[in-house]
């Protein structure tokens, strides 16, 4: 059975920062690219993030580009979130994700798939984010 268990929200005041982590168990974690998405209340879920396998290439949603920095240990079967300069806009449920099983699973989807929900397969139950002064 596959898990993904998020850790690393919290509160934090604007300016701040934050590093969340994805630990995955239940799959061969290095074949599978990640992604981060999040979900702000009355609001639809939206991609923030996602890196290829071997972490040679991420991407970012406009909103966190600059500010946000994804990366992995596939030794440790851990992806994690770096966020910085957090804005209350960035407040939200932040959730991780793996690729669904396929030929391709190890890349991030092209543009403009990239954070189409349904092409990701496995998801962690969430982690709160809050940024408020």
């Amino acid at each position: 059975e596959v898990h993904l268990v998020e850790s690393g929200g919290g509160l934090v005041q604007p300016g701040g920062s934050l590093r969340l982590s994805c630990t995955v168990s239940g799959l061969i974690f290095d074949d599978y690219a990640m992604a981060w998405f999040r979900q702000a209340p009355g609001k639809e879920r939206e991609g923030v993030s996602c890196i290829t396998w071997n972490s040679l290439r991420s991407y970012y949603q406009d909103s966190v580009k600059g500010r946000f920095t994804v990366s992995r240990s596939n030794s440790e079967n851990t992806v994690y979130l770096q966020m910085d300069s957090l804005k209350p806009e960035d407040t939200a449920v932040y959730y991780c994700a793996a690729a669904a099983p396929g030929h391709s699973k190890s890349e991030c989807p092209f543009a403009p798939d990239t954070f189409r929900s349904d092409l990701y397969a496995y998801w962690g139950q969430g982690a709160q984010v809050t940024v408020s002064s």
